[in-house]
């Protein structure tokens, strides 16, 4: 593998890390509704376990209330049992042929403990970054000592896969401010 691969690869890896924070954060729940909670809802369709989004319209009806309208006017029960049983704080109620989903405002309480829970992802976010930096740096090192690559060409690529990691962390540092401070809004 040469330089160019493994900064290459190495900024991808942290990408990917980012990407991942950015699914995690996503499931964490504000006090405003988005269609997002729903992405993991399993729903008992004919037998199989099936995501909401393949048996069911999913939208906002405003910002604290999600509407499932079926495509199947029987599977609104089966509907709202799955989003109850899904274990996410979630009471939908039946009204007509539209599941309603309202979210239930935060407690101070909870928002605190969901603001520890982003900076623990987001710590390991950060840790996952500097992992992927170390390891590109060791193998830095093993080209340095076969001789593969000059001495200097080795500092410069360091410099640059240090730059690529405080750009990634100051992103992570973006995504969980953004997050605590969706949370800390009332």
């Amino acid at each position: 593998m040469d330089v160019n691969q493994l900064k290459k690869s190495t900024e991808e890896k942290m990408k990917k890390s980012v990407e991942a924070l950015k699914a995690d954060l996503a499931k964490v729940r504000t006090g405003r509704a988005h269609t997002g909670i729903l992405d993991h809802v399993k729903v008992d369709y004919y037998g199989n376990e099936t995501p909401l989004n393949q048996v069911a319209n999913i939208t906002l009806v405003d910002s604290r209330t999600i509407g499932v309208q079926p495509w199947e006017k029987k599977m609104a029960p089966a509907i709202e049992k799955a989003i109850r049983d899904a274990d996410l704080g979630l009471n939908p109620s039946t009204q007509g042929e539209v599941v309603r989903v309202p979210m239930p405002p935060l407690t101070e309480e909870r928002r605190k403990e969901l603001i520890k829970v982003v900076r623990h992802e987001g710590e390991n976010a950060k840790v996952a970054i500097r992992n992927l930096r170390r390891d590109a740096n060791h193998h830095l090192k093993e080209l340095l000592k076969n001789k593969t690559i000059p001495e200097d060409q080795e500092r410069r690529t360091q410099d640059e896969v240090q730059k690529l990691t405080d750009r990634h962390v100051a992103e992570v540092d973006k995504l969980l401010q953004q997050k605590e401070a969706d949370l800390m809004q009332v």
